[in-house]
């Protein structure tokens, strides 16, 4: 019994075999790491792009790497070219336009997932994502993390609420479907904020959603906060059953994309817990099914 809706549960359903993502470096930076701004308090100098490729190579030439590196490892026919470090809508049109087809005139690539900010989402964009969406699979990615205004500005993240909002609603008129990035044990935040952010989302007319352990990596600015700070950091058990829990409580149709995320282990400060991504995904269906969960059995419709 599948107790929530995956990706590769979308992917069967519409082509009828197995995709792969395969992360690509565009060589973007973010809007919010430029005139002296530090970037979010979280992000890597890496920009969240630990397991890309090197910028300074090709679309193409990363996309061979790609498949080289995945090919032992998963089998797949065909593949979507996730474009994940920065900020990905945050560049001129022009360039956006020859990257995002570059990727697509690859052989075997049916689509794109494209990484950004709701701040970097304007008309141009919409046009040229709106284009691709007609011939090809494509969906956008906005790190939204948190729907606690205090927090959101703890963490740098550098808009408010409603600029998500006017984004998603923006993506959804032009046809385009939208991802959305929760985190869980944020600095301060505790149970009631979590279920308050999945809550907001939960309104949205999102297509699917990334759930985010907040994992510290000596490469932030998150590490050196700790330090001086000191906050609790969530622990495994109390992570499991918050995702238990947001699986609940999100619409049925929602596409779950992640259930933690991916820390670079060489980097990764705390939690150690994290590190194992195999043992929390494995907790979290076994928790699922000791409680009896299905996905969307708690939404308020």
């Amino acid at each position: 019994m599948n107790r929530y809706y995956t990706l590769s549960d979308y992917f069967k359903e519409k082509y009828g075999y197995k995709i792969l993502k395969l992360s690509v470096n565009g060589g973007f930076t973010c809007p919010n790491r430029i005139n002296g701004l530090k970037g979010c308090l979280f992000c890597s100098d890496l920009g969240s792009g630990e397991f890309g490729e090197d910028s300074s190579l090709s679309i193409r030439e990363q996309i061979v790497r790609q498949k080289n590196f995945l090919k032992h490892k998963n089998k797949a026919n065909k593949y979507i070219a996730y474009f994940q470090s920065f900020t990905n809508t945050f560049d001129k049109i022009e360039n956006l336009e020859n990257k995002y087809y570059e990727a697509l005139n690859c052989d075997t690539i049916i689509g794109l997932a494209i990484a950004t900010r709701p701040d970097c989402i304007d008309d141009k964009v919409i046009d040229l994502l709106k284009e691709i969406n007609e011939k090809y699979e494509l969906w956008v990615e906005l790190g939204f993390q948190t729907s606690n205004a205090k927090t959101a500005n703890l963490i740098r993240r550098g808009y408010d609420n409603s600029v998500f909002i006017d984004a998603v609603g923006r993506l959804n008129s032009a046809g385009i479907k939208v991802v959305s990035h929760l985190i869980f044990g944020l600095p301060n935040e505790n149970v009631e904020d979590w279920v308050n952010s999945v809550d907001f989302i939960s309104k949205m007319n999102l297509w699917g959603v990334k759930f985010h352990s907040l994992y510290i990596q000596k490469n932030s600015d998150l590490y050196k906060y700790y330090l001086e700070n000191n906050f609790k950091i969530i622990s495994k058990d109390e992570y499991t059953d918050m995702v238990c829990r947001a699986i609940s409580l999100i619409p049925k149709n929602y596409v779950v994309h992640r259930l933690t995320g991916d820390a670079d282990k060489t980097q990764l400060y705390l939690p150690k817990w994290s590190a194992d991504k195999l043992s929390v995904i494995g907790l979290i269906q076994k928790k699922l099914k000791i409680k009896n969960i299905v996905q969307g059995i708690n939404y308020n419709y």
